[in-house]
């Protein structure tokens, strides 16, 4: 790509022009000069330095935003053109919503490794929400979300499923019960998921499903925050059968089934509409549709 754009990137990214010319293996003054022919081209001021610190322009913002995109393009383009004459490999950047991408994915991945070493994934875990914004913005190559996602710009297509249950610590009024039903649970203290996650998603369509709508509830930002919650007492939730083996193997959660019914939600895969994959992406795509997530 274009030197003096990169070297606009570093020096924000690295928010000095030492350390950027240490990055670049330039001197300072060839960085100070690239900046300065950046800044001619345009007409306008990119940077406000001082010995202490160096920030964006207004101008400088809308120029580094597009220059990153720039710069990932570039990126994307060789490596795509590498694919033309070799293996897969280089890196693969994969988003996933928070219950997938703790208690399923690691095991996929690693069996993804041993089968294409030379491929590097980079892994980020953030809620549904977020990894829809990461897609649409293609700061990753593909995402996994749960529940649905409806955008224009955006492909999704359903993998898997995942199935939910209750679950209510040991010593629960309920927890000698194999199921309940929705009435008997409304009143109970609910601690789920922040809104915006696949999981609170899930969890309003149960109550909608179970006719009930509860008045207390908790937020925590986690499974495992919220897996300890109910653990000591704090009250009750609906969470993936993937997150609550181990808890329930040792008898420190109980599930608990809702008389005649059964609560699943997809697990999708999520990718731009505008991408054009690179190798990499298109073996792991079918690797995750051909796994078995246990």
């Amino acid at each position: 790509m274009d030197q003096h754009l990169l070297t606009f990137i570093t020096v924000t990214d690295k928010q000095s022009f030492t350390k950027a010319a240490e990055h670049l293996h330039l001197t300072q003054s060839a960085v100070s000069l690239e900046i300065k022919n950046l800044e001619a081209k345009y007409g306008v001021k990119l940077l406000d330095r001082s010995n202490k610190f160096v920030r964006l322009t207004k101008a400088g913002e809308i120029l580094y935003a597009h220059a990153k995109e720039i710069l990932a393009l570039h990126e994307r383009a060789i490596r795509m053109i590498d694919d033309l004459s070799s293996n897969a490999s280089g890196p693969l950047a994969i988003g996933s919503s928070y219950t997938f991408g703790e208690y399923a994915l690691p095991k996929i991945v690693a069996k993804f490794i041993l089968k294409h070493p030379n491929i590097t994934p980079n892994i980020t875990i953030r809620n549904t929400k977020r990894i829809i914004e990461q897609v649409l913005k293609k700061d990753i190559d593909v995402g996994i979300i749960e529940g649905t996602a409806s955008h224009s710009d955006i492909i999704v297509n359903t993998f898997t499923q995942d199935e939910m249950t209750i679950i209510i610590p040991p010593e629960h009024r309920l927890a000698k019960m194999q199921e309940a039903s929705g009435a008997e649970l409304e009143s109970e203290t609910w601690i789920l998921r922040e809104k915006g996650s696949g999981t609170r998603e899930m969890t309003n369509r149960v109550f909608q499903e179970m006719g009930i709508s509860p008045s207390s509830i908790m937020e925590f930002g986690s499974s495992q925050t919220i897996k300890e919650a109910v653990e000591n007492g704090l009250g009750i939730s609906v969470i993936s059968n993937w997150v609550i083996k181990k808890e329930v193997d040792y008898g420190l959660l109980v599930p608990l089934r809702i008389k005649g019914k059964s609560f699943k939600r997809d697990i999708a895969i999520v990718t731009h509409i505008s991408q054009i994959n690179t190798k990499a992406t298109d073996l792991f795509i079918d690797f995750l549709r051909s796994s078995v997530v246990d």
